[in-house]
């Protein structure tokens, strides 16, 4: 291969991509990272006024942004974004299923608001998003790439965090299922795992200094991990470097799960 075949494989211009949770942390970095890779990029999030500050950085990388409110724990509201792309004339060849809440409670205390808040955005609102964008796929006749957020919870438990774990390990149960039924119509699925990273759905952990020096201890890289660190893997999941690649999970946690 040439080096121009290579840098092919993760130029993704030509492709549009839609990030739920685009507004701030994991779903602005890879809006962003996508974009600098040469895609153009639906953002979304329940406040189209939190997206402007994004919209304007992807705009500055002379890619097209589309800016759309969704609630993706609202099926009505996935119906209404898809319908509204539909009408604008964009179909998007990348989902990136980002959008994701957590709320730490003992599991004696977990009652069904909770549960249903937690498991309709991470779980439920993932694979509606996931079954509209293959339905728009599927009606063109068109490939695409779906990259689902896992997280460490995927693989492992955590005291106080019942809801959010059953919704990560089945958010790569949905990750699997679906990359086996939809691979040979040319979409794949894939999920990303992150490990201990700093984001305003995290912060309250960080706040405690102990926390910091016991989970410290536990990464083999012995730092958290910066949210620049997911960008190559979902450039990679994205395009065409990982064109043979579908049901998988790839965890970005500085060696953490493997030093357990």
């Amino acid at each position: 291969m040439t080096p121009e075949s290579v840098n092919a494989l993760f130029d993704l211009q030509g492709s549009t991509a839609i990030v739920t949770g685009a507004s701030r942390g994991i779903g602005r970095t890879l809006a962003m990272g996508l974009a600098a890779a040469g895609a153009d990029i639906v953002l979304t999030a329940r406040s189209q006024g939190s997206l402007q500050d994004v919209s304007s950085c992807i705009d500055a990388l002379g890619r097209h942004c589309h800016v759309r409110t969704l609630d993706v724990s609202r099926t009505g509201s996935i119906e209404e974004l898809f319908g509204s792309l539909q009408a604008d004339g964009i179909l998007a060849d990348i989902l990136v299923n980002n959008a994701g809440v957590e709320q730490v409670c003992p599991s004696v205390d977990v009652d069904a608001q909770l549960w249903d808040t937690i498991c309709d955005t991470n779980l439920k609102g993932s694979f509606f998003m996931a079954q509209h964008f293959a339905r728009a796929l599927l009606a063109h006749d068109k490939q695409g790439s779906i990259i689902n957020l896992g997280s460490l919870t995927s693989a492992v438990g955590v005291p106080g965090a019942t809801a959010y774990t059953s919704s990560k390990s089945g958010l790569l149960g949905m990750t699997r299922a679906l990359s086996t039924e939809w691979a040979p119509r040319g979409i794949r699925v894939n999920a990303m795992g992150p490990g201990y990273f700093r984001t305003a759905l995290t912060e309250e952990f960080y706040q405690d200094a102990q926390w910091q020096d016991t989970m410290l201890s536990k990464i083999p890289m012995q730092r958290f991990g910066r949210l620049e660190d997911l960008v190559g893997l979902g450039v990679f999941l994205a395009g065409d470097a990982s064109a043979y690649v579908s049901g998988q999970i790839f965890y970005v946690d500085g060696g953490y799960l493997a030093a357990i």
